[in-house]
């Protein structure tokens, strides 16, 4: 989809507070993006970053207002922890990004293991239902280049410097656990990328492939990130969370400091005229 007039996502009069505590985090959000926007969202700690990213991915369903999403845009999001089979290999977590392909590959890979069957070769009828089968699966393949699929994920897994594809999720540690759980969501190819604080235990090196994995990315894309570099490579809007409503600025990390700076300047020489 590349449709960047659209608006795909649109939030009215969302509000969020936590029962438990009574504390609310989100008053009366109204906001809207198009698809291809690139979204960074600043705040304090504790002002609900987090708790409005999972509310456009649909994970947190218990606030007040309403939420529309376009359909036929897939999301795909980041925790800030990511949940990881630990019994799994890297390599069967990254497949997890492509698996209606490993899918196809599997069956068309099966439906030649029955070609060599008795049963079937004897039996013509078998034989023609099983051709027109591989025909079919082997035209998906060429569709999707799956063929290629071994060499993709090889190009991915070393573009974000994962561990071997053999070693077990549960002997990683979380930076390492974090570039798995972002492969694999990258090449899903999601139409709108979510995440939550994406450079958490990733060195510099790591940080600047993303930057350039995302700067490739055609979709829209919202995150959440302590790292103002990170948000300066890779927003061109920013929402900022103040006293639990949303400040959209139209512009990048960099602009927005100035603004804030000149903002804060302004009120600075107000104040100073007041006492005169």
């Amino acid at each position: 989809m590349s449709d960047d007039k659209k608006v795909i996502f649109s939030m009215n009069k969302v509000s969020k507070t936590y029962q438990s505590t009574g504390k609310q985090v989100l008053k009366d959000i109204y906001l809207s993006f198009f698809y291809g926007a690139k979204i960074g969202i600043l705040g304090l700690n504790g002002s609900g970053k987090s708790t409005l990213l999972k509310i456009i991915a649909g994970v947190e369903k218990n606030f007040q207002g309403d939420v529309t999403f376009s359909p036929g845009y897939k999301v795909g999001y980041l925790e800030q922890e990511p949940q990881l089979d630990p019994d799994k290999t890297v390599l069967e977590i990254v497949k997890e990004g492509v698996a209606e392909t490993v899918a196809i590959l599997d069956e068309y890979n099966k439906i030649n293991d029955m070609f060599g069957l008795e049963e079937v070769y004897s039996d013509a009828d078998k034989m023609e239902k099983l051709m027109a089968q591989q025909a079919e699966l082997q035209d998906k393949i060429d569709a999707q280049n799956a063929w290629e699929l071994d060499t993709k994920l090889e190009i991915a897994m070393d573009a974000l410097r994962t561990p071997n594809g053999d070693a077990l999720i549960k002997n990683l540690s979380g930076g390492e656990r974090r570039r798995v759980a972002l492969c694999r969501l990258l090449l899903q190819q999601p139409d709108v990328l979510l995440l939550d604080e994406p450079t958490n235990h990733l060195d510099m090196h790591s940080c600047d492939l993303l930057i350039d994995a995302l700067d490739k990315y055609q979709g829209s894309m919202i995150l959440v990130s302590h790292d103002r570099y990170f948000v300066s490579k890779t927003a061109n809007k920013i929402w900022e969370i103040v006293d639990h409503e949303i400040k959209e600025f139209k512009g990048g990390y960099e602009e927005w400091v100035n603004w804030k700076e000149r903002m804060a300047m302004q009120k600075r020489e107000k104040e100073k005229e007041s006492e005169i």
